[in-house]
């Protein structure tokens, strides 16, 4: 451990997309060296990403992050150095199919998507469904009965006309308390299972890592991010992200092109 003064937080919560990644999906030598850094002076670094395991494996893995990592919208629980699953919530399908019945009884016909448990599970689409940025690969149905085939995660949701706040908005107000919806990202609004949020992992996480809330610090781009931002005691939204969650924010930072992480932990590990 270095003699200098520890970090002030001793953990740095980090979304993925659109946050600790550039927009061409890599993570800049600047703010590997900051995390290394911060790390050096007693942080821990963890990722919370709304990307399920299979999809975010690979970034770990390039990253050499050893770490413990909250995936799936905090549904996942990753051991990142054993390769191994630690804790999974699953989603209700009977649940899951009311939801969506009620949704689209207000919305009309939504193009529907369904990831399924465990480490190897796969992400099957509706073949009208946008696929998002970060899937490795699509699997595609012909009929939406598929996707209760086996124990689910989550469920993606579009809409041909609403937008993703405007859908994000009418999921919630349809589905009341079966369901938590989330909006992760563009074409990306999210079914849950009640009372899931990106906080409950990170609160599982840090509980293992005996670190309270309140000497965290976290950053993020998307709503869904909004409830690891009230669990931490200091929030950093990317000049990218959502107007939501810039004005949630404590301070907002440059752009995840820009190295934004990077910008605030070199910062506090000169004391400023």
């Amino acid at each position: 451990m270095s003699s200098a003064a520890p970090f002030p937080y001793r953990l740095i919560a980090t979304d993925l997309d659109g946050t600790l990644l550039r927009s061409d999906g890599s993570i800049s030598g600047r703010t590997r060296e900051a995390l290394r850094a911060a790390a050096g002076r007693g942080a821990a670094h963890i990722v919370v990403t709304g990307r399920a395991v299979p999809w975010v494996r690979h970034v770990l893995d390039d990253l050499e992050y050893d770490g413990l990592a909250v995936c799936g919208q905090g549904a996942q629980l990753y051991d990142a150095r054993a390769h191994r699953l630690l804790t999974t919530v699953t989603l209700d399908r009977a649940v899951a199919r009311a939801a969506l019945e009620k949704i689209e009884a207000d919305t009309g016909p939504l193009a529907v998507a369904a990831s399924m448990d465990g480490l190897q599970g796969e992400t099957l689409f509706e073949r009208r469904f946008r696929t998002p940025a970060g899937v490795l690969g699509a699997t595609f149905v012909s009929e939406r009965a598929e996707l209760w085939n086996a124990p689910l995660g989550r469920m993606y949701i579009q809409h041909p006309t609403l937008t993703d706040d405007e859908l994000t908005a009418a999921a919630t107000a349809a589905v009341g308390p079966l369901l938590s919806v989330v909006l992760a990202g563009e074409d990306t609004v999210e079914l849950l299972p009640a009372g899931l949020s990106k906080a409950t992992g990170l609160s599982l996480a840090a509980r293992r890592l005996e670190v309270p809330g309140s000497a965290a610090i976290a950053f993020g781009d998307m709503p869904n991010d909004l409830p690891m931002f009230r669990w931490a005691g200091r929030s950093v939204a990317m000049a990218n992200a959502h107007a939501d969650v810039r004005a949630a924010a404590d301070e907002v930072t440059a752009s995840n092109d820009e190295d934004g992480v990077a910008v605030v932990v070199e910062r506090l590990l000169l004391g400023g």
